[in-house]
């Protein structure tokens, strides 16, 4: 497992050997049953976690209506951001909806991440630089596209969850009760 930390930090920075030896004394191994959450509302996000199998739903509870905004698959580093790096309660929840495994470090942890990988700072900006973009694209995505474009974007984005997913995870994704995605799903067949 540290292999694929290793690989995915490596996406952003580059390590050295001892930067690779802190690192793995770092992070921890949790594991998640399907079901679990990884962060409930009203809890302060204190960990920053790597996928390593499984799959995460993040989503927010509207007049007792769960709204499914993101999802962290393998390979994706998941967290609710602005709870961690403010340390105060979140308003979403994280759930496994699968049995998941992370590779995790704590607030204080990743600060010395920071100051003691070479590029550690470096690293952290670019991974907000990504999780910045990815949130205007939906955030105006929502606003402006059409229900099916959404589908279609969450197909692209998604592809590896379509099997994995509950169909109203998804329909809750793109904005839609499960009905109108069933029917999304079968003019999207006849074109």
């Amino acid at each position: 497992m540290k292999a694929e930390l290793i690989q995915a930090i490596g996406r952003y920075i580059e390590l050295t050997e001892s930067d690779q030896r802190l690192i793995g004394e770092l992070f921890r191994k949790k594991i998640l049953e399907k079901n679990d959450y990884w962060l409930l509302e009203g809890e302060v996000c204190r960990h920053l976690g790597l996928v390593t199998q499984g799959v995460l739903r993040y989503f927010y509870n509207r007049d007792g209506e769960e709204i499914t905004y993101n999802f962290g698959r393998e390979g994706d580093f998941v967290c609710n951001y602005l709870s961690f790096f403010q340390q105060q309660p979140s308003a979403k929840i994280i759930q496994a909806t699968e049995p998941t495994e992370l590779l995790v470090i704590s607030y204080e942890q990743l600060q010395r991440f920071y100051q003691q990988v070479k590029d550690g700072e470096r690293f952290g900006r670019l991974l907000m630089e990504k999780n910045y973009a990815e949130v205007i694209h939906q955030l105006t995505s929502q606003y402006t596209d059409s229900p099916e474009k959404r589908y279609l974007n969450f197909l692209h984005h998604f592809p590896d969850l379509v099997q994995r997913l509950p169909q109203y995870y998804i329909a809750s994704y793109v904005g839609v009760k499960p009905q109108s995605l069933s029917r999304i799903r079968k003019r999207l067949l006849v074109r």
